[in-house]
């Protein structure tokens, strides 16, 4: 026993574990994670390097180390093209998608998760294959769709954040239901019985009961549907004018006919990111749960 116990290997003059994983692996595992990092934050590296140069000196051959460091593109990005509207307009369509998508999940991820109904398994099915088509294929119809409403009600949905945000949803929703139907399945029915036991009627056992208890998934769906609605070009693209264009298209202003400001598009970059980082980080460890627990009955 005595000579098992001196052979045990020792890291830092700790004992190992007998399952613990042999050096070679450890130091393969840390070289790999650090090239990935290093591979990760490399862009966000080259973007805000170039975001504090000069033009002229983002125009040249790329240093690592700016010769000069300005804060100006951060102050011009704001008058080289209206980025203020398009920040609110982004904010407008995406918060709205969201709130659409969640609420609507909501409700009916609940009916196909509690009730049995004629179509149900159909309906299922039909709104996970939607997840299988390309977004490109519905660009044309919803083009037309939206001015044939136009022009028949008077309803202007092409060019509008309106029409926008029923376009998202017909992204986000799908994808919205089928994950909030298999988080409330993991819900035990046992509780909307004690809700009904305690005077509650469908509504008040969703909402005091199945809501509460899933929050991570209804969080998760809510990052989905923002992050989906906030980085979308080819519909912003299309279904916009120079109103109620959004940020992913409105990147693009900085790019002339005569010279792109590489620098302000790094700033700019940099500063839309802000919310959907900043988002990520605070309902992260909801996010993780939503996605995780859902998956699992």
């Amino acid at each position: 026993m005595a000579s098992t116990a001196a052979r045990a290997p020792r890291t830092g003059g700790r004992r190992l574990s007998p399952t613990a994983p042999p050096r070679a692996f450890r130091w393969t595992r840390r070289i790999f994670l650090t090239a990935l990092t290093g591979f990760v934050l490399l862009p966000v590296y080259v973007m805000l390097s170039s975001s504090l140069k000069p033009l002229e000196d983002v125009s040249g051959a790329f240093r690592w180390l700016p010769g000069e460091v300005t804060v100006r593109p951060y102050l011009d990005i704001w008058h080289t093209v209206p980025l203020a509207r398009y920040f609110t307009n982004s904010l407008i369509v995406a918060g709205s998608a969201t709130v659409c998508s969640v609420v609507v999940a909501v409700f009916a991820a609940y009916a196909v998760s509690r009730y049995r109904f004629r179509g149900k398994r159909i309906f299922t099915v039909t709104v996970l294959s939607t997840q299988m088509f390309p977004g490109i294929l519905f660009l044309l119809p919803l083009f037309l769709i939206y001015v044939n409403i136009g022009n028949t009600t008077g309803v202007a949905l092409y060019g509008s954040r309106g029409g926008l945000v029923l376009t998202y949803l017909t992204f986000s929703l799908p994808f919205s239901i089928w994950m909030l139907t298999g988080y409330f399945a993991s819900v035990p029915r046992e509780l909307d019985e004690a809700a009904y036991v305690d005077g509650c009627g469908p509504l008040g056992a969703l909402f005091r009961v199945v809501v509460p208890a899933a929050l991570p998934g209804i969080i998760a769906v809510a990052v989905y549907a923002f992050m989906t609605a906030w980085g979308e070009v080819l519909f912003a693209s299309v279904m916009t004018n120079d109103t109620t264009r959004t940020l992913s298209v409105g990147l693009q202003g900085y790019a002339t006919q005569n010279d792109v400001y590489w620098n302000q598009v790094m700033a700019a970059s940099l500063v839309v990111s802000v919310p959907v980082v900043a988002g990520f980080l605070l309902l992260q460890r909801y996010l993780v749960a939503g996605l995780t627990a859902g998956a699992v009955k």
